[in-house]
């Protein structure tokens, strides 16, 4: 049974909320227009009920995901942890980009947007694999901190390698990386890892880009600017953020047939995050949202039993028979 208070989040010190908030779709859907008053409501209500930690990044609506959670972090009495990513501005985005003169500019614009004094948490935004394994990247970052820009670093990683050369690193406090029912790998290397390393992990893409949550369907469509449309391939970055890299029609097929009558349609996202925080190893787990609605049914999550041995050994069969040939050698 794991301990349903906050979670320690690695060499940060920190208490993290279990659930937490991530804001790639905050104010509307995926290739939708920002709605600011949206987003500002979707950051009050994570906040109300109960989340400290909220990750963002200098991309998400070209910066207005930053504005809009500086405004609400502002308008809070509450100790809200911020969490950032910077370097997929870089165009192109080339490890000769992570240098000193543009982590800095990404940070100072960071922080003006979000209107802070420091970044608790600033994070690499799936760099290069030599960006990760350079010792000078986190010189830049350390140099940083010692301005009192950032008080801690991290990695957000598509890979199990970019993952262990982020955590072999000292200063390094938190990767970011998707981990949910149907990518599995990270509990093998990753999570022992990182508890001896004491890096915090935080698991996005929790939810398969709506495939975990039941509601995505055959009937289901996606706007042209949907990534969800346009990047199934990898056309426009890895492939593994748009549905967790799972061919639509499998994933599609395992809800229906394995998914659905183990954790309910109802009750699927909310069951499916819990198998997240099952693992002591995970910090939190930072679902999107793009209403209030979907705030309160991810929070949902906290307040789930843990699943049943069998249901869990089910799962990992799951994983093994259909999903592991598609996605393990690839993440």
């Amino acid at each position: 049974m794991v301990n349903r208070g906050l979670r320690p989040l690695g060499k940060t010190g920190w208490m993290v909320s279990p659930v937490s908030l991530g804001t790639w779709q905050v104010g509307g859907r995926w290739g939708d227009p920002f709605d600011r008053k949206s987003a500002e409501r979707i950051v009050h209500a994570a906040i109300d009920g109960g989340v400290n930690f909220i990750d963002t990044a200098d991309v998400y609506s070209d910066g207005a995901s930053e504005e809009a959670v500086g405004a609400v972090v502002r308008a809070r009495r509450e100790r809200i942890y911020v969490a950032t990513k910077s370097g997929r501005r870089l165009s192109p985005h080339v490890a000769a980009g992570y240098n000193q003169s543009n982590l800095t500019r990404f940070v100072e614009d960071s922080l003006r947007r979000l209107g802070l004094e420091r970044i608790d948490l600033i994070q690499l935004h799936c760099p290069p694999p030599e960006t990760i394994a350079k010792d000078e990247t986190y010189a830049i970052l350390e140099r940083l901190r010692e301005q009192g820009k950032i008080l801690h670093y991290g990695v957000s990683v598509e890979t199990i390698d970019e993952a262990l050369s982020a955590i072999s690193q000292p200063g390094v406090a938190t990767i970011q990386i998707i981990f949910n029912l149907m990518r599995h790998k990270p509990i093998e290397r990753v999570f022992p890892a990182a508890r001896a390393a004491d890096v915090g992990i935080l698991a996005r893409v929790p939810l398969a880009s709506g495939l975990l949550t039941g509601k995505v369907t055959r009937a289901s469509t996606f706007g042209p600017k949907d990534h969800r449309t346009y990047n199934r391939q990898g056309e426009a970055f890895d492939r593994g953020e748009t549905f967790s890299g799972v061919d639509l029609d499998l994933g599609l097929r395992l809800v229906d047939e394995f998914y659905v009558p183990l954790l309910g349609r109802d009750t699927m996202a909310q069951r499916a995050l819990r198998w997240t925080l099952m693992f002591d190893e995970v910090s939190t787990v930072i679902p999107g949202a793009s209403s209030v609605t979907q705030v309160e049914a991810n929070l949902a999550a906290q307040a789930e039993p843990d699943l049943p041995p069998e249901t869990m050994r089910q799962i990992a069969s799951i994983y093994d028979e259909f999903l592991r040939a598609h996605v393990h050698q690839h993440w």
